[in-house]
């Protein structure tokens, strides 16, 4: 009798540890995936994404490890119109900084795979998921698996015709690299919400407060999508003072492409401008978010997190200025 109470004690541990576990997995991949993110922000400003003329999605991890190698992996770079047009006389040293970027990005992704299936698959067979949420694992490792082929899909863009990627599919590298970061926070926050007692779960969130972070969310993944193809079109370099574009708050030549919706996308004075005109709603939204909250639901964790997503698009905003300055 004793044993069998130790034994359900134990039990009842593991239990307990379980959600803990899995959202300490969730977290630290979701790190992985944000510094992700960094290190492709410096691939596309240091303009490193072509560097690597080839998808080999195991054998691509081994760097080049001779003279030999590196000589092949340049002489296929000189075959792309980006070192016809832009990088002609490139020496060999100056490929390998812009390779070693894409290489790194690249290379993180693997990890971030493996960082995730692997812990998955050991769960998976040691019976130690937390119930109800095997389908949503497995549609992040779908998400990842998708992500690794859009990369490619978007290098292959600049490999022929043009000396940059597409900015469409950028966009959608981009933006389904942020779906995926998101995802893992949600679930790692709802795997820790499973450790609370049913009676202590809080009463549902009054539905305006969930409209209203709906709305501040939405436009976070469309300001990220509009700022995709800002840097896809480098419409920061052409207009580079604020707040005025080009000497005005609206520009002219905003609808100069026909059709009219070519604008949104092709257009780099309607593509910036809409990028900053969102960016002053996602700020609005989010502070006025933060203070409704405060006024009308009292404190916690809900008046908490409004602030510091509010505060967070303050901050960015004030990055975002610098940086096009």
């Amino acid at each position: 009798m004793v044993a069998d109470t130790k034994k359900s004690h134990l039990h009842s541990l593991d239990e307990a540890g379980r959600p803990v576990a899995m959202a300490v997995w969730m977290f630290f991949v979701a790190a992985l995936v944000f510094a992700m993110i960094i290190v492709g922000g410096a691939t596309r400003l240091t303009d490193s994404g072509l560097s690597i003329t080839e998808w080999k999605p195991l054998l691509g991890a081994i760097p080049p490890l001779s003279h030999a190698d590196w000589a092949d992996a340049f002489e296929k770079y000189k075959q792309i119109p980006e070192y016809e047009r832009v990088n002609a006389g490139m020496s060999l040293e100056e490929f390998k900084v812009i390779f070693w970027w894409e290489w790194g990005h690249r290379f993180l992704g693997r990890f971030i795979g493996l960082a995730f299936a692997v812990p998955l698959a050991l769960f998976w067979m040691t019976r130690s998921l937390v119930p109800g949420f095997k389908l949503r694992l497995v549609f992040i490792l779908l998400l990842g698996a998708l992500q690794g082929f859009v990369g490619w899909y978007m290098v292959k863009s600049g490999l022929v015709d043009r000396v940059d990627v597409s900015q469409y599919r950028l966009a959608m590298h981009l933006s389904l690299a942020f779906v995926i970061l998101s995802a893992l926070i949600w679930v790692g926050l709802d795997v820790l919400d499973t450790r609370a007692p049913r009676a202590s779960v809080p009463a549902a969130l009054p539905r305006w407060i969930v409209a209203s972070a709906s709305v501040v969310v939405g436009l976070v993944f469309l300001q990220v999508g509009l700022g995709a193809f800002v840097a896809g079109t480098k419409a920061g370099l052409t207009y580079n003072t604020w707040p005025l574009m080009d000497g005005d708050f609206v520009p002219t030549g905003l609808t100069q492409l026909s059709p009219w919706y070519l604008n949104i996308f092709e257009n780099i004075t309607t593509i910036q401008f809409n990028h900053r005109m969102t960016a002053y709603l996602l700020l609005v939204a989010a502070l006025c978010h933060a203070v409704w909250v405060s006024m009308s639901h009292g404190g916690g964790l809900v008046q908490v997190s409004a602030w510091i997503v509010g505060l967070s698009v303050v901050l960015q905003a004030l990055i975002g200025i610098a940086t096009l300055l």
